[in-house]
């Protein structure tokens, strides 16, 4: 699979787990292939399976106003997800469809190369930050195995619960700063600000209360290691298990 369209092809023909013998369409995923930013939800709900595109339905929608308000549009990013395919009834997937899935994610990272990837909810963020929940780790920079990950609750929570609305809102303001940060890092023998990505997580003083990029990063767990140690976090606001019927699926 040398190019994102050639992972297409692939996934749509797949029947590596029993997915594939209820879908409509596979959902491959979709974007210019030099996308600086890669998002990744769990998998298609009702709308995803039958129009075979990511995030297309009122989760979908509000992802749009989301990238409108920081001056984007979804043809600048790549949408992916975990699997491919529609679970029943819009059920978790398991485990073992997972990790069926994972190759087709991991060669799509791969070949994109994104400067920063966003999580958008519990599934994906566990991939690169296992055992903790999205309202622990969202709205803050991590580095792990050589990648940049935001975690952001997924859209398809604001629709149900306005609290968690404000908190994707608040959280997708970040990424502009994040890719403008990660844009002079990248740049070869780059002498501008760096994303510091050891340490302790900035906290600022009551005389810096003005939000600033700092805010949003967290420490670096070691690349060999899939765990983070964390200060004490606020009571936790986890997102709801079951979506209504025939919407993407919170992640």
């Amino acid at each position: 699979m040398d190019t994102l369209a050639e992972v297409a092809r692939v996934v749509s023909a797949c029947t590596d787990c029993q997915l594939h013998a209820g879908r409509t369409n596979a959902v491959p995923g979709e974007g210019p292939d030099a996308a600086e930013l890669l998002f990744i939800g769990e998998g298609p709900g009702f709308h995803e399976d039958r129009q075979g595109r990511p995030f297309v339905g009122p989760a979908g929608n509000f992802l749009e106003d989301l990238l409108q308000s920081i001056g984007m549009t979804r043809d600048q990013v790549y949408i992916a997800n975990m699997v491919k395919c529609r679970p029943p009834e819009n059920r978790d997937p398991s485990p073992s469809e997972i990790a069926a899935c994972s190759k087709y994610l991991d060669r799509q990272i791969e070949l994109l190369d994104p400067l920063l990837i966003v999580t958008l909810g519990r599934f994906s963020t566990a991939r690169f930050i296992p055992g903790q929940s999205i309202s622990r780790v969202r709205g803050r920079l991590r580095r792990v195995n050589g990648r940049h990950i935001f975690p952001i609750m997924h859209p398809a929570a604001g629709l149900r619960r306005q609290e968690m609305r404000a908190a994707i809102e608040e959280d997708f303001a970040k990424i502009p700063g994040l890719l403008d940060v990660l844009r002079i890092q990248s740049e070869p023998a780059s002498e501008g600000p760096q994303v510091r990505e050891t340490g302790a997580s900035f906290e600022p003083t009551p005389s810096q209360q003005s939000r600033s990029l700092w805010d949003v990063i967290a420490p670096t767990e070691p690349e060999s290691s899939g765990s983070e140690t964390e200060a004490p976090a606020p009571a936790e606001l986890d997102e709801p298990n079951d979506p209504p019927p025939g919407q993407q699926r919170l992640f």
